[in-house]
This record gives structure tokens, C-alpha cells and sequence, in this order.
């Protein structure tokens, strides 16, 4: 099966699915094929329903999570439908496998204290102090953000050009003032360097999104902010300016949410409380 995996990879990344998607879907495959060839099956037409619950089964067995569990089924789902578009297999095997069921843990969204302790605990850093306003500002993503480059930007203009990131396409993302202040006077200190890239290292490399979420998670570390992730930066964005009365529709086209509904999703936190649609202005944060 080990070709035909390659084949799926190929297919995904043809597709423009995400970086971070493709491999796990490449881990999870593998982590199947050994399981099954244990068993003698290295054939995908040979593999049956009762060999996936036994591997499901097994991953229990193994303490994964549930959750964990339904990605890796997810995995083998998607595998076994693209066998049958290219006619490697008449049915797939997996599509009376059931998900585990677990719930579903909502986004953690920083409070006022503790964005504005981040903010604090970085400013004696302004290439961090930068990148935390961005993010807190702007809502990117992680992979978004370290993709900026200096001629994407437009302080006069007040906006962001936002280049496509892996299945996510390009757009535009409104500045406020303290996001321009942050970029400001973190160019102003910004080492010199051929490289276009806005954040890089104090060699003139581009600063990588791994080493990007070690610092944040630093400076979460030194705020005393606990259980809180980059991304949960980006959820505190569009909390924030749905309390603020940004039109949902273009709070979700800013964010570059393909589906409104999953804008919808950040509608609970509201608490109730309720503001006027406005024009677009960012709140600030």
C-alpha cells in the first residue's frame, strides 16, 4: 500500500490541502500499513471493516485520544475514497467504521488581563512585541504572519496584503494604528538584510513559524498565562471585534474563514451582549 500512499500525498498536495494536514495524513497511513502488514494484509483491496476496528481498537488499547482517534479515521477515510476514484478498490472498508465520540473543546480566548500581560511581558523585545500586536491586531495565522514581507504592507494605505498560505487564499486585512505603530518601530530596529522577509533573525534569515510559536509561547510562559497557544490569539481577534459590531460577513472574510459558519461558531462568547453593526473599524486591543 505503501505506493498507493504515495499516490494520495500526491494528490493532496495537488490539491493545495495544507502542509501540516498532508503529514499528518502521511503518519497516520503508515502508522495503518504497519499495523495491517503485522497481520499479512499489504493489499489494499484485502483490507476489510473488521481489521480497521481492530486497529482502531488497537490505538485505545495505545491511550490515544479519542480525538486523535477520529483524525487518524479521518485519514483512512479519505485514503480509501481516493482508492475508489482511481479504481484501486470497489468500496471502501472504512465507511462503516465509526468515530469515537469526545467533545469538542471550544477556543481558548484570552482575557483583557492577559492579552494586555503578553503585550507587556514583550515589549522589552520588538521583534516579539510586533509580532504578538500583529497577531493580537490582525488575527492572522501563525504560517501567514511569517510569510509577510516588507512590500505587503502598506502603512499609508492602512492594510495588509496577505499572501495565499497553503489552501488558504490571498487577501487583504485592515491595520489599526497600533499594528502600524508595531511595525514601525519594530523596521526601524529590523536588521539589515537583502532578505524581504518582515520578521527575520538578527543573521537576516526569515524568522521560521516553529521558532515564532516557541517565542510566544515564551512570553505566555512569562506573562503567567496558562494553557494558551498562538492560535488562541487569533480567537481572541475575532471575539473581540464581534463585541466590537464588525459585520460578521466581512469579520469572516478578514480572518479568512472559507465558510461563515465557522465565524458563527465565536458567536457564544458574546455572552448575550449586543452592539450595532457599524462600517469596518478594528478594534483595538
Amino acid at each position: 500500500m505503501q505506493p498507493q500512499k504515495a499516490e494520495f500525498i500526491k494528490y493532496l498536495q495537488k490539491n493545495g490541502r495544507a502542509g501540516a494536514t498532508i503529514l499528518a495524513y502521511a503518519k497516520d497511513l503508515d502508522q495503518l500499513i504497519e499495523f495491517l502488514g503485522k497481520q499479512g494484509v499489504i493489499e489494499a483491496s484485502a483490507v476489510t471493516s473488521d481489521h480497521l476496528e481492530s486497529f482502531k481498537q488497537s490505538l485505545k488499547d495505545e491511550k490515544y485520544t479519542l480525538k486523535s482517534i477520529s483524525r487518524k479515521l479521518n485519514s483512512i477515510k479519505s485514503f480509501f475514497k481516493y482508492l475508489i476514484s482511481v479504481s484501486a478498490v470497489a468500496s471502501s472498508p472504512a465507511s462503516s467504521v465509526s468515530h469515537p465520540k469526545y467533545e469538542i473543546t471550544p477556543p481558548r480566548v484570552l482575557s483583557p488581563l492577559e492579552y494586555r500581560a503578553l503585550r507587556d511581558a514583550a515589549k522589552g523585545d520588538i521583534r516579539m512585541y510586533a509580532i504578538v500586536e500583529l497577531l493580537l491586531q490582525t488575527g492572522l495565522r501563525i504560517g501567514e504572519l511569517a510569510a509577510i514581507q516588507l512590500q505587503d504592507i502598506s502603512i499609508e494605505k492602512s492594510f495588509l496584503k496577505v499572501r495565499a498560505y497553503e489552501s488558504h487564499d490571498a487577501r487583504k486585512v485592515p491595520l489599526n494604528k497600533t499594528a502600524k505603530d508595531a511595525i514601525e518601530m519594530y523596521v526601524k530596529d529590523r536588521p539589515r538584510t537583502k532578505n524581504t522577509t518582515l520578521f527575520v533573525t538578527k543573521t537576516g534569515n526569515p524568522f521560521l513559524i516553529r521558532n515564532i510559536r516557541t517565542a510566544v509561547n515564551r512570553y505566555f510562559r512569562i506573562a503567567g498565562i496558562e494553557g494558551a497557544k498562538v492560535n488562541d490569539l487569533r480567537h481572541t481577534f475575532v471575539v473581540e471585534q464581534l463585541k466590537a459590531g464588525v459585520p460578521i460577513v466581512e469579520l469572516s472574510h478578514m480572518v479568512g474563514h472559507k465558510r461563515l459558519s465557522t465565524t458563527e461558531k465565536y458567536l457564544e462568547f458574546l455572552n448575550g451582549a449586543k452592539s450595532e453593526p457599524k462600517k469596518i473599524k478594528i478594534a483595538e486591543l
